[in-house]
Order: C-alpha cells, then sequence, then structure tokens
C-alpha cells in the first residue's frame, strides 16, 4: 500500500501497528520509520526504473532529511503519547481535506 499511496508507511502503517500490532503510538511511530529503508528504496527503484524520478529533488529532499529527520525523533520522543495520536490524527485530517478540495 505504500508504493501504491506513495507514502512512506505513517498513514497506512502507523494505525495498523497500533490497532493490529498492539504496540503504542511511538512504538509504532519508529518501527514503521525502520521499515520505510526497505519499502522507501524498493519503490524508489521501481519508479527510478521508470524515469519518474527527479534525481535532483530528490537528493535536495535527502539532504534536508539528514537534518529534520532526527529532530523530528527527538521532538516525537518528548511528545507524550495522547498529545501525537491527537497531532496525528488532525495532520491525517488536514492532510485528506487537502487532497480532496484541490
Amino acid at each position: 500500500m505504500s508504493g501504491l499511496l506513495g507514502v512512506g508507511g505513517g498513514i497506512v502503517m502507523v494505525p495498523l501497528l497500533v490497532l493490529a500490532a498492539h504496540l503504542d503510538q511511538h512504538h509504532a511511530h519508529a518501527t514503521s520509520l525502520a521499515a520505510v529503508i526497505a519499502i522507501g528504496a524498493g519503490g524508489a527503484i521501481t519508479f527510478a526504473l521508470e524515469g519518474e524520478v527527479d534525481v535532483q529533488l530528490a537528493g535536495l529532499l535527502a539532504l534536508g532529511s539528514l537534518f529534520g529527520a532526527p529532530l523530528g525523533a527527538l521532538v516525537m520522543h518528548r511528545t507524550p503519547e495522547g498529545s501525537l495520536k491527537v497531532a496525528f490524527g488532525c495532520l491525517m485530517i488536514v492532510v485528506a481535506g487537502l487532497l480532496l478540495w484541490t
């Protein structure tokens, strides 16, 4: 589903890990981030073979993630589980709204 929908796993895997695997929110986020290595590599290679990857832009995004990802992980680690669930749910609602109305 992650390759099909173009998501790193958070929108699909985090809720499934919380509901089906009974992980707490922090462990679900961390586990989905670890799994995204294989998911992202598989999807990126498939799309690259089809000529669908903007390599220069992908490099800039990867460079930015070297700073943003550790900062985000630090903030997530320090955020109480209830607040993390609310923030994650709100983000999903906002993104869904943007996709439907644009």
